[in-house]
């Protein structure tokens, strides 16, 4: 984060002009988070089942883990070949550095941050199917909002996520993310235990320009749809005027403090 004071006096100011709880939760989507999915054997105990994460975790996620953060949340069981349970999870790790001045930041403009997530898993929360994970074909979710991400799900539960770098230029942008798209997909099609990826989700403000959805398919090579941007959710509930595309992250980060 280049300013954190800068940061702050912006965040002060809006809400000084809003009437916006003080207690906020905050969604990250940048180059400095890494997540894998892991599998582990059967283990109940907690301490040792973090343990074990984390010794799988240093060889899987591309950073040094003593200068990461790093949670887990477990999606399932699988079986081996010879039919041995093995426990199924999803690691997140961010530089610490990087989540420690956003908080700061937060902090500092009197704000009392109670939870942190990515902006990957609120888009697949507010977006995905209700269900949990299940032995199925995945989707690409990608939010175009800010910085571009893609989330990758198994019904209701983010395997893969990555930031996605896409030309400034507008008329070389679809052409360069459909690309980002592509190489992102075939990236994690060669994971182990990698699903079937069988269709693109796109949403944020820019999902709905013209073309964009048909020149993505013909790049990424899958067919691509435009999400409901609030999912389940009507937009009666946004002030007039508001565009929901808007509201995609801020949704999933509702609906995960709701389930907290």
């Amino acid at each position: 984060m280049a300013d954190v004071s800068a940061l702050s006096a912006e965040l002060k100011d809006f809400f000084r002009r809003t009437s916006l709880p003080r207690q906020v939760r905050l969604g990250v989507a940048n180059q400095k988070i890494s997540v894998r999915e892991l599998e582990l054997p059967m283990i109940e105990d907690e301490r040792e089942q973090a343990a074990a994460v984390r010794f799988q975790a240093a060889e899987a996620v591309a950073m040094p883990l003593d200068e990461a953060v790093l949670d887990y949340q477990v999606i399932g069981e699988s079986r081996t070949a010879e039919g041995s349970p093995r426990l199924r999870v999803v690691v997140v790790a961010a530089q610490e550095g990087m989540i420690n001045a956003l908080v700061e930041a937060v902090r500092g403009a009197g704000l009392k941050p109670v939870g942190i997530d990515l902006n990957a898993f609120a888009v697949v929360r507010a977006l995905a199917p209700a269900e949990p994970d299940v032995e199925g074909p995945a989707r690409a979710y990608v939010h175009l909002g800010g910085v571009p991400n893609l989330a990758l799900a198994a019904g209701s539960s983010c395997v893969f996520t990555r930031a996605l770098s896409v030309a400034e230029d507008p008329e070389a942008y679809a052409a360069s993310l459909g690309e980002q798209i592509r190489l992102s997909i075939d990236y994690y099609r060669v994971q182990p235990d990698a699903r079937f990826v069988e269709e693109i989700v796109i949403s944020g403000p820019v999902s709905a320009q013209p073309g964009l959805a048909e020149s993505l398919a013909q790049t990424a090579g899958l067919p691509v749809t435009v999400a409901e941007p609030l999912g389940g959710m009507s937009a009666s509930s946004l002030p007039p005027g508001e565009e929901p595309q808007l509201y995609t992250v801020a949704t999933g980060l509702a609906l995960g403090e709701a389930a907290a």
